[in-house]
């Protein structure tokens, strides 16, 4: 078997030679993403040293805003450049940020998925309450390669993403979160992948998630789904063929 950890940060953890052995030894695929000019470097250099993980780049919202116009067109150019597997994470955050900063954060989002369009390759979505404009704006994009991360909007939401053909990445702490658990009930699995979003979002509530651990979200859709392990590891595989060209 195959499993995909679609979505973490291990340029984060410490012992990341450990880390990559343990997920390899469980056939695990890593796709590792950046967040900012200095993660994303940090990112491509673990691409460099290890076959095992896959390219993510991308400008968290927060990082976004921080950016000046010639930074984050430089940084637009550096990802073009790196041709990776898929843009993310990126995305609106009005937790972190003010609402009057939307529409700086929208109009980057939307350079971030007009480029993900030009390299024919997915987005995986941050939305953290502001998961209405991001269902607006992608909508408005008329753009399919798209992955939601952690999504934690309203069913109402969950159901246009449905209805959108858009794809949900459930994270390793739906062991305890009735909310994915819930969203897993009423997705189809071929609109499914899994991440850890390591180091967050450990199936345990510890500290220092790894992709090891994406199995909980494979077992978990299995239980809810009621089918064999074998049969969410085949489609989930099938899902990743249709989205990415790595």
């Amino acid at each position: 078997m195959v499993f995909i950890d679609v979505h973490s940060h291990i340029d984060i953890l410490s012992n990341i030679s450990k880390v990559v052995k343990e997920a390899t030894k469980a056939n695990v695929k890593i796709i590792s993403s950046g967040l900012s000019p200095k993660t994303n470097k940090s990112v491509l250099k673990l691409v460099s040293q290890y076959k095992e993980i896959k390219l993510g780049l991308g400008i968290y919202p927060t990082d976004c805003l921080n950016l000046s116009d010639k930074e984050f067109k430089e940084e637009l150019n550096f990802i073009k450049k790196n041709k990776p597997c898929v843009i993310s994470e990126i995305g609106l955050d009005l937790k972190e940020n003010p609402e009057s900063s939307l529409e700086k954060q929208e109009k980057r989002f939307f350079e971030l998925v007009e480029l993900a369009k030009e390299l024919d390759v997915p987005v995986i979505v941050h939305s953290r309450k502001a998961e209405k404009y991001v269902v607006e704006l992608l909508e408005k994009l008329n753009y399919k390669k798209i992955i939601m991360h952690c999504f934690s909007g309203n069913f109402k939401l969950v159901n246009r993403i449905i209805k959108n053909k858009w794809f949900f990445s459930i994270p390793t702490n739906v062991k305890h979160s009735e909310h994915f658990q819930k969203l897993i009930e009423i997705t189809p699995i071929e609109q499914l992948f899994c991440e850890t979003d390591s180091p967050f979002l450990h199936p345990d509530k510890k500290r220092n998630n790894v992709p090891v651990n994406v199995l909980e979200s494979y077992k978990k859709i299995a239980e809810i789904k009621k089918i064999p392990l074998k049969k969410v590891e085949l489609q989930i595989e099938k899902n990743y063929k249709s989205l990415f060209n790595c």
